[in-house]
């Protein structure tokens, strides 16, 4: 499992460590109209999946804005922000963030993704930050666990590998 801390504290990561070339795993998270969004609703299209421990903080909303507005630019991609903030602050946030495309989803209610990818913080009960790449055909071409998480993730590598992911 990967070696993650927060604010320079060893966290344990529960669920399961996924790697490139996985077979991207289901989740049911929700909207913020509370419906429930799974992987295979965006089946067909390359997906960054961008987790943050909350959207309201600086580097969490610096991490949307930039996934968002780089991956505007590329064919076929999707970027879905995952944190276990509430719907409703989730669409608070999105209301004042001005950015058009943004889809952020809530695992507040079953960690549903973040057991399945293994980015639930056990001590803090947050997702760490991370960032997955999905392929159309629901691959995982990218990954990255960051090792701090009040670091950014390498969005260069991410962008890169899903402008190369079919």
């Amino acid at each position: 499992m990967a070696s993650v801390t927060f604010k320079d504290s060893p966290v344990t990561l529960l669920g399961n460590e996924v790697k490139v070339g996985d077979q991207a795993p289901d989740f049911k998270v929700l909207a913020n109209d509370l419906s429930e969004v799974t992987l295979a609703d965006s089946k067909g299209t390359v997906r960054i999946i961008s987790v943050v421990p909350s959207i309201d903080t600086g580097l969490c909303d610096t991490q949307t804005r930039k996934f968002n507005e780089d991956a505007s630019n590329l064919d076929n991609v999707k970027v879905l922000t995952i944190s276990v903030d509430l719907p409703f602050a989730q669409k608070r946030w999105c209301a004042s963030s001005g950015l058009d495309n943004v889809q952020v989803l809530s695992d507040h209610r079953d960690l549903s993704f973040g057991e399945a990818y293994g980015v639930v913080m056990k001590e803090l009960r947050l997702l760490a930050r991370s960032v997955f790449v999905v392929d159309s055909n629901d691959k995982v071409v990218y990954v990255e666990y960051v090792s701090e998480g009040t670091t950014p993730p390498n969005y260069e590598a991410a962008l890169e590998a899903a402008k190369n992911a079919k």
